[in-house]
């Protein structure tokens, strides 16, 4: 693999071969991740401070692009290291805040032209994104917040990143699900059922109107389960946009209730978007999951990749 540091005046600097490195790759929140350790000494290879954007190629394909945040040369008794860290392309929208407007009517083109092309950023992939009328842009947004409030609010889409930095703006593509057998050598595995976070009931207010939507949890409150949210909208939200809005938030915060944990001793076993289906001898939860992250990380004890699975069906 061929690991790549692009400066900020043209020029590029190839790394030796990490000695320790993580990729984190998710569907859109926190964004993409990645870290490395490279060798180094005094009088070495220089103009990583120079550094602002990485990739990885390997073999022609390109498994990750995305920013610099930090870079450290490091020497002690065990000698030297260089280090860099960063995010993948959603740190551009997410670092920086959106202009206040208003958009009589607000297409997809608009949306991307005005808060996603300014940084560079492709789009890989694009759905039939609706247009929205009346939608605003409010003050301190992240250029991240006005896009996935138009993608996943009103076109049900989740924005997220391909591995290239690419903008994805369309549904997982479930294609044949990565099967987690006995055949698959698994290092740990764990269930986790979390009750704290899961909301039982939305109250959805509107001042203006004086109007209260109030929308239930009846599957957790059965379960015993009382965590009461209250939203407050803005006057010129009508019912249904009210409405979705508390069906929305209960269903996210019901999708974080169960997770698996999953690692296996394999580099880039699976990706997030992907279906995995389960099917381990002695465990109760066998059948389709989504990968929501994978941590694909390699050093001295060798290679493997963290798998982090939801609910297929989960809100995101």
């Amino acid at each position: 693999m061929e690991w790549v540091l692009e400066c900020w005046d043209g020029g590029e600097l190839r790394l030796e071969q990490p000695v320790e490195w993580e990729l984190e790759y998710t569907v859109g929140t926190p964004c993409d991740s990645f870290s490395l350790i490279c060798p180094w000494e005094p009088g070495g290879l220089d103009g990583a401070q120079r550094a602002a954007g990485f990739r990885l190629e390997d073999g022609g394909s390109l498994l990750f692009r995305g920013v610099v945040d930090e870079t450290a040369y490091r020497a002690d008794g065990g000698g030297g290291a260089l280090e860099v860290s960063g995010r993948g392309m959603a740190a551009l929208l997410l670092d920086n805040e959106a202009m206040p407007a208003d958009y009589e009517t607000a297409t997809a083109e608009d949306i991307l032209r005005d808060h996603v092309a300014p940084y560079g950023i492709q789009v890989g992939a694009m759905g039939d994104l609706p247009a929205v009328s009346g939608f605003s842009v409010q003050s301190g947004e992240s250029e991240w917040q006005v896009l996935y409030q138009f993608a996943r609010y009103h076109g049900g889409v989740s924005p997220r990143f391909d591995r290239e930095g690419r903008l994805l703006l369309t549904p997982f593509a479930d294609r044949e699900a990565v099967l987690l057998d006995d055949q698959v050598a698994v290092t740990s595995l764990s269930w986790r059922v979390k009750r704290y976070g899961v909301l039982s009931e939305i109250w959805v207010r509107d001042r203006t109107r004086q109007a209260v939507e109030k929308v239930a949890n009846q599957a957790f409150l059965a379960q015993r389960g009382q965590r009461r949210q209250v939203m407050t909208m803005p006057g010129k939200s009508n019912y249904l946009a009210m409405r979705y809005s508390g069906e929305f938030q209960l269903r996210r915060s019901e999708s974080e209730q169960v997770r698996l944990a999953v690692t296996v001793p394999r580099l880039f076993f699976a990706w997030p978007g992907d279906l995995m289906r389960m099917d381990l001898a002695g465990w109760s939860f066998g059948g389709d999951w989504r990968v929501l992250s994978a941590k694909v990380r390699a050093d001295e004890t060798g290679g493997r990749t963290v798998l982090e699975l939801g609910e297929p069906g989960a809100v995101l």
